[in-house]
């Protein structure tokens, strides 16, 4: 029977409120690309609206990501993330209003789309400060020496969460409505605001005294960029996810490529979060030794390919495949990335430095999903995906001959 000795330090009762609290906000949350992604595509017909879509969540994450690493770190963390909880909730529930029936009998189709445009931008908006901090005071539960294997753990809640949530919002939309699937999305931001009340505050990590929000943010910055690991592994992934990430497109491949509904248009979002699932399950059992660098690299190139299998199928259980694969190799990429930015980042910095992390992420997802829809208007849905495929390759083979500390960094 194993000792529960080496569990205690990770699994301590403020640790598990956090984990339950952050797979029912982040399952809450991840219903609505799904949700928003079948109604925009139905409202408008418009693969470039599911760019725009993207776009309006990535200006605001990006613009403000660097002040809000600095509030961040000084303010209390518990307060911040019980606002953010809540304003997401409200932002929410604004989609579940203006995508009711009601609505669509008494708006126009323009007002509507605007609508949604203008909230999901609201959600950017709290999503540059909840994103950081969420990072920050994840450290602040747990003892630094279960630092790694926390960092692991909450990395397969959110891909837990982030399978649950397409694959329950394209159940609900496919045998119920909207309505209904947003309702229960609110219900579960809800539930997850209430338990998470149940951990007490921590200690702000940092005091600035006197300095000014820019010269914390240059801080913040200077440290990222003399780390050449952590610079070059944040840069391999933006470009890759940049020019690689299908997701923005899965609506039209499923309505006219695939032939599918949305129920099968859910398990097609959360294939790729069940392939990242199950690579960090493994890798938390059995820790890669020796040649990060490298294996980043190799997982990153296979994702291209994968991406490029993707482009290319006409069969949905091919395509689930692919990004079922895709997965598995970005899963690789979260572990190593995700390990460097805890093991290097000093506690004072979190926040700054998570804000930077968080603009890397956020300019390649939705950013992506930007490039994805305007590619998409004029080349076609296929070419766009298959160019992007072949971009993450070209990025890989770049980096691995212009970034030599990269590949040969272990830790």
């Amino acid at each position: 029977m194993p000792s529960t000795r080496s569990v205690t330090p990770v699994i301590n009762k403020e640790f598990t409120w956090f984990i339950i609290a952050r797979i029912l906000f982040i399952a809450g949350l991840r219903m609505t690309p799904v949700l928003l992604g079948w109604h925009l595509y139905e409202l408008t017909g418009s693969k470039l609206s599911l760019g725009v879509l993207g776009l309006s969540e990535v200006i605001p994450a990006i613009a403000l990501a660097l002040p809000a690493g600095v509030k961040v770190d000084k303010s209390n963390k518990h307060r911040l993330l019980s606002i953010c909880i809540i304003l997401y909730l409200l932002l929410i529930a604004g989609l579940l209003f203006v995508t009711s029936p009601w609505m669509h009998e008494n708006s126009s189709r323009t007002v509507i789309e605007w609508s949604i445009y203008a909230l999901v931008f609201g959600t950017g908006v709290v999503r540059a400060y909840s994103g950081s901090a969420f990072n920050s005071f994840l450290v602040q539960l747990i003892p630094s020496s279960s630092l790694v294997k926390a960092v692991s753990i909450n990395s397969m809640v959110w891909l837990m969460a982030a399978v649950a949530g397409p694959a329950l919002a394209g159940i609900l939309i496919g045998y119920a409505n909207i309505t209904v699937a947003f309702s229960i999305g609110c219900g579960l931001i809800l539930i997850a605001f209430f338990l998470f009340q149940k951990i007490k505050p921590k200690p702000i990590s940092w005091n600035p005294g006197n300095s000014k929000t820019w010269d914390a943010v240059k801080d913040g910055l200077r440290f990222v960029f003399r780390q050449k690991a952590l610079l070059g592994a944040m840069s391999l992934d933006m470009f890759a996810v940049l020019f690689g990430g299908a997701t923005a497109l899965l609506p039209a491949f499923a309505n006219d490529i695939l032939f599918v509904g949305p129920q099968s248009l859910g398990w097609l979002v959360a294939a790729t979060y069940i392939g990242n699932f199950v690579a960090i399950a493994w890798l938390t059992t059995r820790p890669m030794k020796k040649k990060q660098g490298k294996k980043l690299l190799y997982s990153v190139a296979g994702f291209g390919i994968c991406i490029l299998i993707f482009a290319i199928s006409k069969n949905f259980w091919l395509s689930f495949a692919a990004l079922f694969v895709s997965g598995l190799f970005d899963g690789v990429s979260v572990i190593i990335r995700g390990t460097v930015v805890q093991l290097f980042v000093p506690d004072e910095m979190r926040g700054r430095v998570s804000a930077v992390n968080s603009m890397f992420i956020n300019s390649s997802n939705e950013l992506g999903q930007f490039e994805s829809g305007v590619a998409a208007s004029a080349m076609g849905t296929v070419p766009s995906v298959v160019f992007g495929g072949c971009m993450t390759l070209f990025v890989t083979v770049f980096t691995w001959f212009k970034a030599p500390g990269l590949r040969k960094f272990e830790y």
